[in-house]
């Protein structure tokens, strides 16, 4: 079979609904939500692109729960019906070829950047990030069980919303750092009552919030999450507790597994780091989903490093995988996906972005405002910049950043 026969096979999950192929775009975090964190048309035109490249599984940039508790600025939020019109066309959009839209749902905990956080930033326990990002970030404080109560009721009321307007699935932001990451984390979560301490405990977080969102999206419309497949931090989230929380879920009826790994203290997820023989493979979590693989059946998609046709098809021949997750070549080539269907040999033009000033390419976030700015440029109707100099778009979209965190906080300190 060839690369393209086995890319573009479809895929059936446990809830009854069918990917046309196995290409997934991953989530990437666009910001092009209003100053006020409202969808825009410019999400409505860069999923319509996507759409039409062919992935045949689309998920969106984090959705966030609550107004109060963002990742970034300009970050859109779905606590209402009040967005409904432009979130049907964004997800009109965004399915028009036939495909699948996911909407990733998201809390940040206390993954909130200094200069946009208002209030108390949230987290299973007080633990502050290391000294050396302590600077950009609130020492967070605990949670309590009524705030995580309400939390869960968030997820599952959000996920209600994002079905009505027609996106076709969501998955639960659970890896990176951000909160439910930080409930799995035995460094980040200390707490000593039912949400903290064993791994059983550390797990009810996803759990509930899973079993939330199932009760009001009903059987038969896809769930999945993006996990960890470890923190990669001393008394963290670690492989096999990795794992185990996949066997739990797979228990429940989850649909897909998206494997990923890091925070922002220990970035695996950008590549940073990473074995020579993994670069090889391409995927670099491939190994932890030969492991996973023997232990739950339902659908894997991983994510991160692919770059040619030849090790899309490899990864999924080997049975490791049945999803490639594709994030960065989807943000220069929209049409990657269906120039292999159509049988081309495709080796991606991403490669790593460097400045030259090793302080700045140390720097994981660095690569991911490059890749960002050209998902601005689809938004808006352009073409993606290939060759546009990383110091340039770095300090050009820093710069923006700051204004628009200063815009947000603002704003939003106004509004309190």
């Amino acid at each position: 079979m060839s690369f393209a026969e086995t890319l573009g096979q479809s895929l059936a999950l446990p809830c009854g609904v069918t990917l046309p192929n196995r290409f997934g775009k991953s989530a990437m975090s666009e910001t092009l939500g209003t100053i006020d964190n409202h969808a825009t048309e410019e999400l409505v035109r860069l999923y319509g692109r996507w759409a039409d490249g062919g992935t045949g599984l689309v998920i969106t940039g984090n959705i966030m729960i609550d107004q109060r508790h963002l990742g970034e600025p300009h970050n859109v939020v779905v606590e209402d019906e009040r967005d409904m019109q432009i979130l049907k066309r964004w997800a009109e959009a965004g399915t028009r070829q036939g495909n699948q839209l996911w909407v990733q749902l998201n809390h940040p905990g206390k993954q909130i950047p200094k200069m946009l956080a208002t209030g108390d930033t949230l987290s299973p326990s007080a633990i502050p990030f290391r000294k050396e990002l302590s600077p950009h970030f609130k020492a967070p404080r605990a949670l309590t069980e009524e705030e995580i109560l309400d939390i869960i009721a968030r997820f599952a009321r959000t996920s209600a919303i994002i079905k009505k307007a027609g996106f076709t699935g969501v998955q639960i932001h659970g890896a990176h750092g951000y909160l439910v990451s930080q409930f799995l984390s035995g460094h980040h979560n200390q707490r000593e009552d039912r949400w903290g301490g064993s791994l059983e405990n550390r797990m009810r977080f996803p759990l509930e919030i899973y079993r939330a969102i199932r009760a009001e999206v009903g059987k038969d419309y896809p769930i999945s999450i993006k996990l960890n497949s470890a923190d990669f931090q001393r008394g963290g989230f670690t492989e096999e507790e990795s794992m185990a929380v996949a066997e739990t879920l797979a228990k429940e009826g989850l649909d897909l597994l998206e494997i990923s790994g890091g925070t922002y203290e220990a970035p695996t997820m950008s590549g940073k780091d990473v074995r020579d023989s993994t670069l090889q493979r391409e995927a670099y979590f491939l190994e932890y989903a030969e492991k996973i693989r023997a232990r739950v059946s339902i659908p894997l998609m991983v994510t991160g490093g692919f770059r040619t046709s030849e090790g899309m098809g490899a990864a999924l021949e080997s049975g490791a995988t049945d999803i490639v997750g594709l994030a960065r070549p989807l943000a220069v080539e929209p049409d990657l996906p269906k120039r292999i269907l159509a049988g081309e040999s495709v080796h991606s033009v991403v490669t790593p972005r460097r400045t030259g000033i090793k302080a700045i390419d140390d720097m994981a976030m660095m690569e991911v405002i490059w890749f960002a700015r050209q998902l601005h440029r689809m938004g808006k109707g352009k073409e993606p910049i290939r060759n546009e100099s990383v110091l340039m778009a770095m300090i050009r979209s820093m710069t923006m950043v700051a204004i628009r965190s200063s815009r947000t906080k603002k704003m939003r300190l106004r509004a309190n």
